[in-house]
């Protein structure tokens, strides 16, 4: 009975993850985009939760990893594809059959072949995993911290864009987050470290994201440290592979 419970913690943190990407897709198709793209924020929480918890209680399981990936899929790739589409749509009052629409809807169609593209590769060396890292950025970071953050940005400050600008950028952003899951770059886990201010940066880090998710408030910080740690992740990659070839 322990064991069950235990090993029942980290699923639920996954099954609530699922029904809120769901959720999400719901709400973005219904017009409320700015509510959708905060869940999609919070499914970013309770993705971190889960693991946590899974770590916490020693209840890893082939299970537990089968069941996250596939509500990291809905959560983080077919959700916030919905969510872009759908932003840009409003924004730009897209006509359904104009060539503007037919490239957005292949890029966050890209997006989402790519996410699961990802989350397949994982799953099949997740027996060998490289120690601190990930091969390509997480569809986590694609799809909460990225994705769903640049949409707020764009409702936020769409008097500062104009429609050409939003129907070039958005594809281009959304295949450079494509490259990026399905890219071998090593990208940092958020993990203990042996540096004590390392440590406390990704606390930290993780401490203010959450009051952002939970207060609906700053996406400015959210998006912008989503591309720091983007940014600086894949240097710091690029920099342990060279040591390691050394």
């Amino acid at each position: 009975m322990k064991n069950i419970v235990r090993y029942s913690i980290p699923n639920i943190f996954t099954a609530a993850s699922l029904l809120l990407g769901f959720a999400a897709i719901i709400t973005s198709q219904h017009g409320n985009i700015e509510q959708a793209a905060w869940m999609i924020v919070w499914c970013g929480i309770l993705d971190v939760m889960d693991g946590l918890a899974a770590r916490m209680l020693n209840a890893t399981s082939p299970f537990g990893a089968e069941f996250d990936s596939m509500a990291d899929l809905v959560s983080f790739g077919v959700a916030p594809a919905f969510l872009m589409l759908n932003t840009v749509m409003y924004l730009s009052d897209l006509n359904r059959y104009s060539i503007e629409f037919w490239i957005l809807a292949t890029s966050v169609s890209i997006f989402v072949l790519a996410g699961a593209l990802r989350l397949a590769r994982y799953n099949l060396t997740s027996d060998k995993p490289m120690k601190g890292w990930f091969s390509g950025i997480p569809i986590t970071a694609a799809g909460a911290g990225l994705t769903a953050t640049a949409a707020l940005l764009l409702l936020r400050y769409e008097a500062y864009l104009s429609v050409e600008q939003i129907n070039l950028y958005v594809p281009i952003f959304m295949l450079v987050m494509t490259i990026g899951m399905v890219s071998t770059f090593k990208f940092p886990k958020m993990m203990k470290r042996d540096g004590f201010y390392i440590n406390l940066f990704q606390a930290t880090n993780f401490i203010v994201s959450c009051y952002c998710a939970i207060t609906r408030s700053y996406p400015e910080f959210l998006f912008f440290m989503g591309m720091f740690l983007l940014v600086a992740g894949t240097i710091a990659g690029r920099y342990a592979s060279h040591e390691s070839q050394n």
